[in-house]
């Protein structure tokens, strides 16, 4: 599967919805995006059940700012809408695989029921 561009305009629907999805913040003049995007492009080959999207910084500066995104790049993985993962940084393919695996390994139903405590002790 070939990667999504993200844009304010569909990233809500896009990782909004249910299943997996990987999102690269990166930006052109940045050396370690460009290193990683073969790594990110060859992974989104390789799991296509799992969507994966990228955010130009400077064109979705919204985006970026939403996410507080000050490092370049920066690798988001959500699962059924929920963050699991976000860490700036560009991830060697075994790194990837590893991430990968763990984000597909988390059990979904302890994580809601995580947030939804969370969110009563905070009322």
């Amino acid at each position: 599967m070939a990667t999504v561009e993200l844009t304010t305009d569909n990233f809500n629907d896009v990782v909004g919805g249910g299943g997996t999805v990987l999102v690269d913040f990166w930006a052109a003049w940045c050396g370690p995006c460009r290193q990683f995007a073969p790594v990110f492009d060859e992974a989104s080959e390789k799991y296509g059940d799992i969507t994966f999207g990228k955010v130009d910084t400077e064109a979705q500066t919204q985006l970026a700012a939403a996410f507080g995104i000050s490092s370049i790049p920066t690798l988001m993985a959500v699962r059924d809408g929920v963050v699991l993962y976000a860490e700036p940084g560009a991830l060697p393919a075994p790194a990837l695989e590893d991430l990968i695996g763990k984000v597909q390994a988390v059990d979904m139903d302890e994580v809601r029921a995580a947030v939804a405590a969370q969110q009563t002790e905070a009322q």
